[in-house]
């Protein structure tokens, strides 16, 4: 029978012959096991992507909150459609035009952040044994919701620009090959979570052709496509093959996370689907969170605000940058992002990212082992950085304070001589 911890002690659960047989893959992540300790004021985390809400106008958004609930209260309170009020998906169409989408209000499905939407998506078509192509490394939210629904998630490689087509080839043909079935093409084209790389607009058209080829349908999942720090931004994918491509986009990394506000923009044969899945999940996103975000984008410049905040991300990029290269012993090297939360790190041959991840904490600085980013158990010389939410002064302390662990690993202690200009720089691959 299954058994549980509680209080020190394994207690038999009377319920483990119950479950359905899909609950054998849901395990915590190592991302959210961490946090209550990365959570600690004395410990500098650079572990979580959580954004830095500092530059929001909070009196202006509290005035706003309450006017609604003074002058729309009713509806505000009131159970609302499952597909989310018809204003905002105007709105967000809006939104997502600034990357070439063109799009119908109909086609949009309002959701509790666009992680209910991954979960949407998973569970319309994954089936138990089925295969979903993704980066290596990939966003752990998204393996998560993969193995929740028994699906199998295959790596394909990533280079400095991006997801590398022939290796999404490969990975097509080795499981046609095999007779498997792959059903979805997972990928974060912009500012990708965890490595902080962006698919190059070159190789876009490409890897559409390469799914659309194999009879692949594509999810493109966009948080941080507005936050380049250069202010441009990419083709969004949906807007080059509409009818194969399925939008995942969120207010929380361009606005305000805890709203959970997200959206699911799909070709119109899968968003009536998606919305029969929503009701059964939520019946109806929360009414209030979204006329709070309608109001702001009425009355707002999200626009500037967005600039804001690529600024102040920008500022904190460039402080962890700067920490890496004067702290960091030889043998590592790092990514370098335009853009987005996120710097990965590859660490010297004999370090295990995962091992040394309590003797970081002992010494007052977290980070996300690369290991949680990859369901083959590749991913122990990785660490991912993130830079979003420390200010500049804590994020240089904390790279200082991880500099020391790492110096002191057994690996390479006894070979760690600080030579200067041997550092590996930007590396080809992540």
């Amino acid at each position: 029978m299954g058994h549980c911890p509680q209080g020190g002690r394994s207690v038999l659960d009377p319920h483990a012959g119950r479950y359905a047989a899909r609950t054998a893959g849901m395990t915590a992540s190592e991302i959210r096991a961490l946090f209550a300790v990365a959570s600690r004021p004395e410990v500098v985390s650079l572990a979580g992507g959580m954004p830095n809400l500092a530059a929001l106008p909070l009196e202006t958004i509290a005035a706003e909150t309450a006017r609604i609930i003074a002058e729309d209260g009713l509806t505000a309170l009131q159970y609302a459609s499952a597909q989310g009020l018809p204003v905002l998906r105007e709105q967000i169409c809006e939104v997502m035009s600034l990357e070439g989408v063109a799009a119908h209000p109909d086609d949009v499905l309002v959701t509790v952040g666009s992680q209910m939407g991954l979960d949407l998506v998973a569970r319309l078509f994954c089936d138990p044994g089925d295969l979903v192509v993704a980066e290596g490394p990939s966003y752990v939210g998204a393996l998560g919701s993969f193995a929740a629904y028994q699906a199998e998630v295959a790596h394909v490689a990533v280079d400095a620009h991006g997801l590398v087509p022939e290796g999404l080839r490969a990975a097509l043909r080795q499981a046609r090959n095999a007779g498997r079935r792959v059903k979805l093409l997972y990928t974060v084209p912009n500012f990708h979570n965890p490595s902080g790389v962006t698919l190059a607009v070159e190789r876009r058209a490409e890897i559409l052709e390469i799914c659309r080829t194999h009879g692949v349908l594509v999810v493109e999942d966009n948080p941080y496509g507005l936050l380049g720090f250069d202010g441009r931004t990419h083709p969004a994918l949906h807007s080059m093959d509409p009818e194969n491509v399925v939008y995942l986009g969120s207010f929380s990394k361009t606005f305000a996370s805890g709203l959970r506000v997200g959206w699911v923009l799909a070709p119109h044969p899968v968003r009536e689907k998606l919305v029969l899945a929503a009701e059964s999940a939520t019946l109806c996103p929360p009414t209030l969170n979204q006329m709070i975000v309608s109001r702001y984008l009425a009355t707002q410049d999200w626009r500037g605000q967005i600039a804001v905040f690529r600024e102040n991300y920008r500022e904190r990029r460039d402080a962890m940058l700067r920490a890496l290269e004067d702290f960091l012993p030889p043998g590592c090297s790092w990514t370098e992002p335009d853009g987005g939360f996120y710097v990965w790190v590859k660490v010297p041959e004999g370090v295990n990212t995962k091992a040394m991840l309590p003797r970081a904490v002992d010494a007052r600085v977290a980070y996300a082992s690369g290991t949680g980013f990859y369901t083959n158990g590749l991913g122990a010389r990785r660490m991912r950085l993130s830079y979003c939410y420390p200010s500049p002064e804590r994020i240089r302390e904390g790279v200082r304070r991880l500099a020391g662990v790492l110096e002191a690993e057994p690996a390479l202690a006894p070979a760690f001589r600080p030579v200067a200009g041997l550092r590996e720089r930007a590396p080809e691959t992540v």
